[in-house]
């Protein structure tokens, strides 16, 4: 099996990108060069793309986590810093007000709130705790969601 046809297989079933594709095709014994010349030959016929895998990342993670962990789970799979921001610009006008509209309600049913003014101390750390840990401002976060409701 070549290269370029291990790729293929790989690409096949889902997005790479070329940090994840070199890694594999070093651990599978091809060398370097041929990495490098198989990857361009794939990009020229638009097999494979780093902006498809960001864009994936982004849109998939989109509810569920904030830029910041979605940014580190891009670098993780090798997507440049530089590329990640251009991507997010790119998607964000299609995301901002749906994610917090969704992000809103979820954190309303979570903890049955019906209101972001006078939480508990107890619960206002919950729901701190909880947006922090998908990457987002908590407390900026609580005080848009309390001014729109004012």
């Amino acid at each position: 099996m070549n290269c370029q046809t291990y790729f293929s297989q790989l690409l096949a079933r889902r997005e790479y990108s070329t940090e994840e594709l070199t890694k594999k095709g070093l651990a599978k014994g091809f060398g370097e060069q041929e990495i490098v010349e198989t990857l361009e030959t794939l990009q020229e016929l638009n097999l494979q793309s780093d902006v498809r895998v960001a864009e994936d990342m982004i849109l998939g993670y989109q509810g569920k986590y904030g830029k910041r962990k979605i940014k580190q789970k891009c670098q993780q799979k090798g997507i440049s810093e530089e590329l990640f921001e251009q991507t997010w610009e790119q998607l964000a006008d299609q995301m901002e007000d749906q994610d917090l509209s969704e992000l809103k309600a979820k954190v309303m049913r979570k903890y049955n709130l019906q209101q972001f003014s006078n939480l508990n101390p107890k619960t206002k750390r919950q729901v701190c705790n909880f947006l922090q840990y998908r990457g987002f401002n908590p407390l900026q976060l609580l005080s848009q969601w309390e001014s729109e409701q004012n």
